[in-house]
């Protein structure tokens, strides 16, 4: 999967959604200034926001390169290279822990958010979010793939993912044993001057959708950038991006 590529890349080909996500999620997830933690960090969007909220930030991420960075970022966050499958701290450390975008690319959503919990103490919050396959910011690409598919078997897409429909993150939350479970669509919108400022990030091999294009000979490249061209309005356009958050107690 391409996450082993540098924080800039991710920046320019997320960053432009997630860095506005950011403080909505924290807004639905009533963030408290005390210890807080942020599971799949990434570069460090969400760690951002939760500091200048005045919370006590500690973050994870499997991803080597985005630990670096959110350390160099932020140097006085205690930025560690962990799964969320696996959090390296004690029961009951923190008084919130969020995961922005990651809950879909966890090996284990469930064990994922079961550790989450165990982590949180009691009364404290546990809130993800995953952007909607259909209309969040990749939406798009992902229907045009569909539109060049040979007809063998499925396109490829990232609807199976965990959290990409409604229900899928309350559904798991619940079973992490949280209670009073609250799902919500929370969005973005982005604007664009230009199609080749939407189109040139998916270049940089950046996730599912990076990966897609990178194994792609010129012409067929070629092909879906034209498809893509066809699925958004003529710039300058916006990108209203959606995506499912949902939020739970630890009891």
């Amino acid at each position: 999967m391409g996450f082993a590529v540098s924080a800039d890349a991710y920046d320019r080909f997320m960053g432009r959604f997630s860095e506005p996500l950011a403080p909505v999620l924290a807004d639905f997830a009533a963030v408290p200034a005390g210890a807080v933690l942020d599971v799949g960090c990434g570069p460090g969007a969400l760690t951002a926001e939760l500091l200048r909220r005045g919370a006590t930030v500690a973050a994870v991420d499997p991803s080597a390169p985005f630990v670096a960075a959110v350390r160099a970022r932020h140097p006085g966050v205690d930025v560690r290279e962990a799964s969320a499958e696996s959090l390296p701290f004690d029961d009951a450390s923190f008084d919130a822990a969020l995961a922005q975008l990651v809950v879909h690319f966890m090996r284990d959503p469930d064990a994922g958010l079961r550790e989450m919990t165990r982590v949180t103490r009691a009364g404290g919050t546990v809130a993800a979010c995953v952007w909607d396959h259909a209309t969040g910011p990749l939406g798009a690409f992902w229907a045009a793939v569909a539109t060049l598919h040979d007809g063998q078997g499925h396109p490829p897409s990232e609807a199976p993912r965990t959290g990409s429909h409604r229900g899928d993150l309350a559904r798991v939350l619940s079973g992490a044993g949280l209670r009073g479970v609250v799902e919500e669509p929370i969005h973005v919108t982005v604007p664009f001057e230009r199609f080749e400022a939407w189109w040139e990030p998916f270049e940089l091999g950046v996730g599912p959708a990076g990966d897609h294009v990178a194994a792609l000979d010129a012409a067929a490249r070629e092909r879906l950038r034209d498809a893509c061209r066809a699925q958004l309005p003529e710039p300058p356009f916006e990108v209203r991006a959606v995506a499912w958050a949902a939020r739970g107690t630890r009891a």
